[in-house]
C-alpha cells in the first residue's frame, strides 16, 4: 500500500530554453578556417545547475542536430582540476535526454515561447557563426526581452543578442569589414542598447587566436557588442570570473564565470517565479 503522505513528489519549476549552435568552423582573417564548437563547461555547468535547482532543460538548434563540443573544451582544466565533475560533465552531454532530444529553433518559435521561463545560450566560438546571426534566435531572444524573462549568455555568447536586429547578418558584415559607422547604423533602435553587458575579452581573444584557432578573427566580441549601442566592461586580469546582471539579461564574460552565471540565473528564475 502506497502512504500518499510521506510520498515525496518533485515538480518542475519550469522550462529553460537552452540555444546551441551547429558550427564546427569559422572563418579567419586573411582566409583558412580553425575548428570550433561549445565549450562543454560552459554548456554542461549551467545546465546541470539548473537541473540540480529544479527546472528543466529544452535544448534547440538552427538545424536540429546536436552541437558540436570543441575539443580544446573536454579538459578537467575547466573544472577546476576536478574529475568528478569532468567526468559528470561528459556523461551529461553524452546520454542525457535533454542534451539528445534537440529541437529546431524553429519548431520552438511555432509552437510558442511563453512556457519557458527563461533562456541560456552557452559559448564557444560556435554561437558567432550561426547564431548570431540566426533569424529564428532573434526571434526568441525578442520574446524574452519584452516578456523581461531571464535572458542569460556566457563568454562568446552574448554576441548573439545582436541576432535581434532587423539586419543582422548586414551588421556582421559591416563589422567584417571594419564599417563601424555602417555596423552603428544598422543597429539603431536596439532592443539591448544601454543595456549593462559583458563578454569574451578582445585581450582574451587574442590568446585565444594565437593558442587555440591559430588566427585572427574578423572581430572581436567587445566591438561588435559596443557597436550595436552596449554597455560592455570586462575583468583587468584574462579570465577571472565576471557577470554583469542588467534587467533581465545576464552575461558572463569567460569560460571561468560558468558557475557564477548559472547562479545568477537560477536566482533570476526563482526570483521571477516567486
Amino acid at each position: 500500500m502506497i502512504d500518499a503522505a510521506n510520498m515525496e513528489v518533485q515538480m518542475s519549476k519550469g522550462q529553460v530554453l537552452v540555444l546551441g549552435s551547429n558550427a564546427t568552423q569559422i572563418g579567419l582573417r586573411g582566409g583558412g578556417t580553425a575548428t570550433v564548437g561549445q565549450y562543454l563547461n560552459e554548456t554542461a555547468v549551467p545546465a546541470l545547475a539548473l537541473l540540480d535547482a529544479g527546472y528543466d532543460i529544452v535544448l534547440a538548434t538552427p538545424n536540429g542536430a546536436k552541437p558540436h563540443i570543441d575539443a580544446v573544451s573536454v579538459s578537467v582544466d575547466h573544472f577546476g582540476g576536478d574529475e568528478t565533475a569532468f567526468q559528470r560533465a561528459k556523461d551529461f552531454f553524452a546520454s542525457h535526454p535533454a542534451m539528445n532530444d534537440v529541437r529546431t529553433l524553429k519548431s520552438v518559435v511555432d509552437e510558442g515561447l511563453d512556457g519557458f521561463a527563461g533562456v541560456f545560450v552557452p559559448g564557444g566560438h560556435a554561437p558567432i557563426v550561426d547564431l548570431m546571426v540566426d533569424r529564428d534566435a532573434g526571434t526568441i531572444l525578442r520574446h524574452f526581452h519584452a516578456a523581461a524573462k531571464p535572458t542569460a549568455l556566457l563568454c562568446h555568447g552574448p554576441v548573439v543578442v545582436v541576432s535581434t536586429l532587423d539586419d543582422a547578418p548586414a551588421f556582421r558584415k559591416a563589422l567584417e569589414e571594419g564599417d563601424d559607422a555602417g555596423a552603428a547604423d544598422l543597429a539603431r533602435d536596439w532592443i539591448y542598447s544601454g543595456y549593462r553587458m559583458t563578454v569574451f575579452s578582445a585581450s582574451e581573444e587574442k590568446i585565444a587566436e594565437e593558442q587555440v584557432l591559430k588566427g585572427e578573427l574578423f572581430f572581436d566580441m567587445e566591438k561588435a557588442l559596443r557597436s550595436a549601442g552596449g554597455d560592455v566592461s570586462v575583468t583587468d586580469k584574462n579570465f577571472a570570473s565576471n557577470v554583469v546582471v542588467d534587467r533581465e539579461l545576464i552575461t558572463g564574460q569567460n569560460p571561468a564565470s560558468d558557475r557564477a552565471m548559472a547562479d545568477a540565473l537560477i536566482e533570476a528564475l526563482d526570483r521571477a517565479a516567486a
